[in-house]
């Protein structure tokens, strides 16, 4: 009797743990409102990588004139003296009654906000390839700190990058920990793909002000490419939720300077980006498929680049239970057949999920359906902390799915290097989960290497 006495005392504490009710956190008032130092920053790219590069913030509306300065970084802190100013493009935020939180399934929980700051965006152009820049933002008199980037080379030439997908919910509990140790993992990477579903309400403000406090810095000093989920189109006014219309997050095309070479009516949500040897093409699933089924053929049509890279929010092969894109996988899967993609990076399904089907050439040797041919690799990645269940295996696609994973925090690290790209996916806390490699062989077929058995 009193050795189970001792044991109950001793499981006490897990017991009370495992049955602890969760505490969201709560915030000062006015946490999230912009002041007149500069907040929000965020680099893009929006033109050619190794001449150009954007970014935006965000400040009260009582800054009205503002401006960026840049240099060439040096070890020497007085390269600051040769800083050339160019003034930004001021935009004001100003709506009353914009729908913060939505719910679906009872109106009377539907809260509102009024916005009113002002946004800021400059594109520094002329710069040379390959060199570490430094610049500030502000208003003249109130500056941020001098943050540094490096510009692309104007040749193929190896580098690396993370992608992550949705962070969406306790985005500044827990998706800080993960962005911040995908970075630690890859200091070197140049940039970063958002695969959607940023936050979890489109134009709610501080779930913004979440996210850009969850990055912090790393959002300022490596560029970020983003496409939005469906968690970044709510209604924006009682009249659009009496109506049943979703519009794009109001704050989304203000707060980033993103390429506009994409289907016109979606601006910066669709467009590619050439970057040493590889396009990235950025779709949005939201909207506007056919139109951006066409111009998806005339981009990959005219692509002078060795590798291939396409991101969108909705996986063309499912990965949690009672979801399928249809209209997806009819329209563009064949495009990704026909232009040999090498990997699609996606979101929205909460889990993780990592396969590919047969090359078109295999099909033809083998005498199997050509119909579904393709080398392509399609991943789905959850980065934030809400977690759904992997749906069964992908033999419904005629795919074959070769890692999945359950309640993972995860973002990964994509490296090219001539005719060989290296996958590898990592939990929050560091650890190798999954990884694999392509190499490119002449006829334009990826040699598959699976390395998954290297992971924990």
């Amino acid at each position: 009797m009193k050795n189970i006495l001792i044991l109950f005392l001793f499981l006490l504490p897990v017991l009370t743990q495992a049955q602890r009710k969760y505490v969201k956190p709560e915030f000062v008032k006015n946490w999230s409102k912009p002041g007149k130092h500069p907040d929000h920053i965020v680099l893009n790219f929006s033109k050619d990588p190794a001449t150009t590069i954007s970014v935006t913030w965000r400040t009260s509306k009582d800054v009205r004139v503002a401006y960026g300065e840049i240099a060439k970084s040096h070890a020497n802190p007085v390269f600051i003296s040769r800083a050339k100013t160019f003034k930004a493009t001021t935009e004001n935020l100003n709506y009353e009654d914009v729908v913060s939180y939505y719910d679906r399934s009872n109106p009377k929980n539907n809260t509102f906000i009024d916005l009113n700051h002002n946004y800021h965006s400059l594109t520094f152009q002329d710069l040379e390839p390959n060199t570490v820049y430094a610049y500030r933002v502000g208003d003249g008199k109130i500056w941020s700190e001098w943050i540094q980037f490096k510009t692309a080379q104007k040749k193929d030439a190896p580098f690396s990058f993370l992608y992550v997908g949705d962070a969406q919910n306790y985005v500044l509990e827990l998706w800080s920990r993960l962005i911040r140790e995908g970075f630690r993992k890859a200091p070197d990477a140049s940039f970063i793909i958002h695969a959607g579903d940023l936050i979890d309400d489109a134009h709610d403000e501080h779930q913004w002000h979440e996210w850009f406090m969850a990055g912090g810095y790393i959002h300022s000093t490596l560029p970020s490419m983003m496409v939005p989920g469906n968690h970044e189109y709510n209604p924006f006014v009682q009249q659009d939720i009496d109506k049943n219309i979703r519009r794009l997050s109001v704050q989304w095309n203000k707060q980033f300077t993103l390429p506009d070479n994409g289907v016109a009516g979606i601006e910066e949500t669709n467009y590619y980006i050439d970057y040493q040897g590889v396009r990235f093409i950025a779709l949005n699933s939201n909207m506007m498929i056919d139109e951006q089924t066409q111009w998806l053929e005339e981009v990959l049509k005219d692509n002078p680049n060795k590798w291939t890279v396409a991101t969108f929010h909705h996986p063309i092969f499912s990965a949690s239970r009672g979801r399928d894109n249809s209209t997806l996988r009819l329209l563009w899967k064949p495009i990704f057949d026909k232009y040999k993609i090498d990997i699609v990076l996606q979101g929205h399904d909460h889990t993780y999920t990592r396969g590919r089907v047969q090359p078109y050439e295999q099909n033809l040797l083998s005498g199997q359906n050509v119909k579904d041919a393709t080398g392509t690799v399609y991943v789905v990645s959850v980065s934030g902390g809400k977690m759904y269940k992997v749906k069964p295996g992908w033999e419904q696609y005629e795919a074959l799915r070769d890692r999945i994973g359950n309640n993972k925090q995860l973002f990964q690290v994509i490296s090219i290097d001539g005719d060989k790209l290296s996958y590898k996916s990592y939990t929050a806390i560091g650890e190798l989960f999954d990884a694999f490699d392509l190499v490119k062989n002449s006829n334009g077929v990826n040699t598959f290497i699976e390395r998954k058995n290297e992971a924990l």
